[in-house]
């Protein structure tokens, strides 16, 4: 790897090192979505007697003030203290933008629309690793390969670049030997498949998994499927059946039987999941509400509807307040008393703050998404999405790139035209000659209408179709034409008669 790569990577490391308690708490809440952001709220309340329910007061000064002196009264006498959240929250960690007020009324609540999760093969596929015994690094690996995974359930980055990028968006260092070995876990995981990184492979992890399963004694029709897709692959793929039967010297029957279960093989295994946790009508609970109104306006809310206000304790204040008043005759044990409840108190503070930063930081990046992606938002039309990667959001907000991923992972937003996963907004872009900027999803669009509308009898080659699509405007190589078909399962012109 190159040195100047190394530089970044170190420095990446230094940076995660160096984050402050509070940091990696706020880090931890950004990640969480609405539902899981209730449950922990709700842990943190039981937890820490400090916190209450209820809209928070503002902050005593003198009741602050006495804390302080007593603190320091404590550390001349030798006791231990805590670090205070001013110790540890930096005011570059807290951004200086205000959270947007919901301008619901409380009887206009948002109506939660049940919504089929395609991409819930993720979390289940964390279950999954959840149930395996690995070290932290190992876990740390295989967690970052199932985010890189497709809707398919691919994975179609190379592990050079994913080692890339986990040293400089996650400070963690990995070589490709080890990314081999936790991306053996994931496609151990089920549904067989998952994790491949062509279709080939694929088909293989699939057959292999039948082949284990029925160990000692497998169907030996399987070590011939094994042996088409890993050796004749390509005449597979161009149905030269007799090639096949010549290279491998099998019989007619077993190779046509070999071929149908082959085709059986699910080319997509992590989609399949999701259909079938969508059957189930899992409920997802948008984090954003964003409604667009005739006149072109947008307003944007966070759906905390269930989450609890947050507030110190006002008994645990009275106690403080109570300690303070007779600090010059306060015992020893009176003393650690003391500084067990401002313990409490910090860490009930940090939590609040936390929470809010959470939410400046969660509805400064959704607005960003929608003033890129404004005509979507206006219209529907998803050929309107223009194209879009994390920098541009974090050049937006000022946020790191790794802060923009965070929020863009796991988070829902509700809008007049359905639910949204926050990665559905992020796309490639594609650069004409002239200059103007497209979308690939534009690009698709108009290479499946060009399909759908040609002669049956005689379907377009790839040539044909980048010729027309040249014409149309969108001057793009026969190979990309070729990608964003197969991308779109559509297969080659002679299989579409």
């Amino acid at each position: 790897m190159a040195q100047g790569s190394r530089q970044v990577q170190t420095q990446a490391q230094q940076q995660i090192q160096t984050l402050s308690p509070q940091q990696i708490l706020v880090v931890k809440l950004l990640e969480l979505p609405a539902v899981e952001l209730e449950d922990r709220v709700r842990a943190e309340l039981l937890e820490n007697p400090a916190l209450e329910e209820g809209k928070e007061e503002p902050a005593n000064d003198e009741y602050t003030e006495d804390v302080h002196e007593a603190e320091t009264g404590a550390e001349d006498e030798g006791d231990t203290s805590y670090d205070s959240l001013s110790d540890y929250l930096y005011e570059d960690d807290i951004p200086d933008y205000k959270l947007q007020e919901n301008n619901r009324s409380k009887d206009e609540q948002p109506e939660e629309i049940p919504f089929s999760d395609a991409t819930s093969f993720y979390e289940t596929l964390k279950e999954q690793l959840g149930e395996r015994a690995l070290n932290e690094h190992q876990r740390e690996l295989t967690e970052y390969l199932i985010g890189s995974l497709d809707d398919d359930g691919l994975l179609r980055k190379s592990l050079d670049s994913i080692s890339d990028e986990l040293a400089i968006y996650a400070g963690i260092e990995a070589t490709t030997e080890e990314l081999e070995e936790a991306l053996k876990i994931v496609q151990d995981f089920d549904p067989a498949g998952l994790g491949a990184r062509s279709l080939q492979e694929c088909l293989l992890i699939q057959i292999r998994r039948k082949i284990e399963q029925q160990q000692p004694t497998p169907n030996p029709l399987l070590t011939i499927e094994e042996a088409i897709v890993s050796e004749c692959y390509e005449e597979f793929t161009r149905k030269h059946w007799d090639k096949i039967q010549q290279k491998l010297g099998l019989e007619e029957e077993a190779l046509q039987q070999a071929i149908k279960d082959i085709c059986k093989l699910n080319p997509r295994p992590g989609s399949s999941l999701g259909e079938a946790i969508g059957k189930n009508m899992q409920q997802i609970v948008p984090d954003f509400i964003v409604d667009t109104y005739d006149d072109g306006t947008i307003n944007l809310s966070l759906n905390n509807r269930n989450v609890p206000e947050l507030r110190m304790s006002r008994d645990f204040t009275e106690m403080v307040e109570e300690h303070t008043k007779n600090k010059a005759n306060q015992s020893k044990e009176s003393k650690e008393a003391m500084m067990f409840l401002k313990q409490k108190m910090d860490a009930a503070q940090g939590f609040i703050d936390a929470v809010k930063q959470r939410q400046n930081t969660l509805m400064t990046t959704m607005q960003a998404i929608i003033d890129l992606q404004r005509p979507f938002f206006l219209e529907g039309d998803e050929s309107l999405l223009r194209p879009m990667i994390l920098k541009d959001v974090a050049e937006r907000t000022g946020l790191d790139i790794s802060t923009i991923s965070r929020v863009s992972n796991s988070k829902y937003v509700q809008t007049n035209y359905g639910i949204y996963p926050l990665k559905f907004f992020f796309n490639d872009g594609y650069t004409t000659e002239g200059g103007e900027e497209m979308s690939v999803r534009e690009i698709r669009k108009i290479l499946k209408e060009c399909i759908d509308k040609e002669d049956k009898k005689k379907p377009l080659t790839d040539d044909e179709l980048t010729d027309l699509l040249k014409e149309k405007g969108y001057p793009i190589a026969r190979r990309t034409v070729a990608k964003y078909r197969q991308q779109m399962n559509i297969p080659v012109a002679r299989l579409r008669k």
